[in-house]
């Protein structure tokens, strides 16, 4: 290979490259080991970790029971292959999975179509904005001060080079909600949308209706987002809104360091041909038989890539169905009774955390997440007893509310755990 592209060694073939960008050396790595010394190596590792620990962190990817069918029906060959199945013409059975999981997905969020899912919820949210930008030919962008930090920074990627004017309404230091005189203070004629979290990062429960009255006024659209799908079970779903994106990792994912996960993206019908990704629909087949087919793809694999609504989006298959078949195995009545069991641990924690003169840092309503300042010390001091007690904590906060943290009980939460974590306040 060297000799057909005319060098006498491998360095030649980073010649191009500026020579303070090469290494010179090689990797500072051990070397390889057999693979019975892997096996041995983390067998060793997985014992150092037996230990139990309970956890009271959320913000964003949240610990909650998974039924074992999930990983039944999954691990089938039928479906384990199936990442992104770019003819899904051929099999039927992907694409009823498909159209179940956006009929759900459009049943939970109050609307009318959903897509064939993203890749998770942090890069739906600029796929949403990127959307209403289109629809409403402006470019102008509002975004909630208690959107999730690090979707944040996902969403400043997106736009850096689209030039899109992009302001940070502020939240009620009091309520935790959205600062409604803030918003109208920021929206006119130039705004394309305002993207609001809800439950939004401190766990609190926004006002939608009255956010998308004042929105709507000006002829803007309203993007709802969330990161704890099992709210949806008992909040009311943002029908005022005009787009919802969010995140599905509660449905059967498990947090697994950070992945994979599965985004959502829904709208009103109105603004289909807009949907970035693509979307499984039902016909009839040559014989009059119910049939089902990709009825909507925008993707550059399938249009010029310039008309394409988006060439990074796709359908994650497998992560999307596992949350299908977790929502088949609750319902509606069962999402509705998961919903209450997180609602009556995170008060109970909430009460057992005030016993130790805790004080909960927002009045607004929360769902199972809330931000509490320890009566002393700081969050990280009350972290580090937690530890040593085999609790993890809850999510250390910065700026304003530096000394606070993000805390989160699920239905995974013992009462005992709860005390032994209110033990280190």
């Amino acid at each position: 290979m060297l000799r057909s592209l005319g060098h006498s060694a491998p360095e030649g073939l980073f010649a191009h490259l500026p020579p303070e960008s090469r290494l010179n050396r090689p990797l500072d790595i051990p070397d390889g080991i057999s693979e019975y010394e892997i096996i041995d190596y983390f067998k060793a590792r997985a014992a150092e970790g037996a230990v139990d620990y309970a956890s009271f962190l959320g913000a964003g990817s949240y610990r909650h029971f998974r039924p074992v069918v999930v990983d039944s029906l999954v691990t089938r060959g039928e479906f384990l292959t199936s990442y992104t199945p770019y003819q899904a013409e051929i099999s039927q059975g992907v694409l009823t999975a498909i159209f179940e999981f956006q009929t759900m997905v459009a049943q939970l969020t109050g609307m009318d179509v959903a897509n064939a899912s993203m890749y998770d919820g942090s890069t739906a949210t600029p796929e949403a904005a990127m959307m209403a930008m289109r629809i409403t030919r402006r470019d102008k962008l509002l975004v909630a001060g208690s959107l999730h930090p690090e979707y944040n920074e996902v969403l400043d990627t997106y736009l850096k080079h689209l030039e899109a004017p992009r302001q940070q309404v502020k939240y009620d230091r009091e309520s935790g909600q959205l600062d409604l005189a803030d918003l109208e203070s920021q929206l006119d004629d130039q705004t394309a949308a305002l993207i609001v979290q809800s439950p939004n990062f401190f766990g609190i429960i926004e006002q939608i209706d009255e956010i998308a009255e004042r929105v709507h006024r000006h002829g803007a659209l309203l993007i709802v987002m969330f990161t704890e799908s099992v709210a949806m079970g008992i909040v009311k779903p943002p029908t005022a809104a005009d787009i919802v994106a969010g995140e599905l990792q509660s449905f059967a994912h498990p947090p697994s360091f950070g992945g994979p996960s599965c985004g959502v993206l829904a709208a009103k019908g109105k603004f289909i041909r807009q949907m970035p990704g693509r979307l499984a629909g039902e016909t009839v087949d040559a014989d009059g038989r119910r049939a089902f087919c990709l009825t909507l793809s925008t993707r550059e694999q399938y249009i010029r890539r310039a008309k394409a609504t988006s060439n990074i989006c796709t359908n994650q298959a497998l992560v999307a169905l596992m949350g299908t078949i977790y929502m088949t195995v609750f319902g509606k009545a069962g999402l509705r009774e998961l919903a209450e069991q997180n609602i009556a641990k995170a008060r109970y924690l909430e009460s057992v955390l005030r016993d130790k003169g805790a004080k909960l840092e927002f009045t607004g309503p929360y769902f199972n997440e809330f931000v509490v300042r320890p009566m002393q010390g700081a969050a990280a001091d009350v972290n580090k007893r937690a530890l040593a007690k085999n609790v993890v904590g809850g999510f250390e906060l910065s700026g304003p509310l530096e000394g606070a943290m993000l805390v989160c009980a699920t239905e995974m939460n013992r009462r005992e755990e709860m005390d032994r974590f209110a033990e280190a306040f």
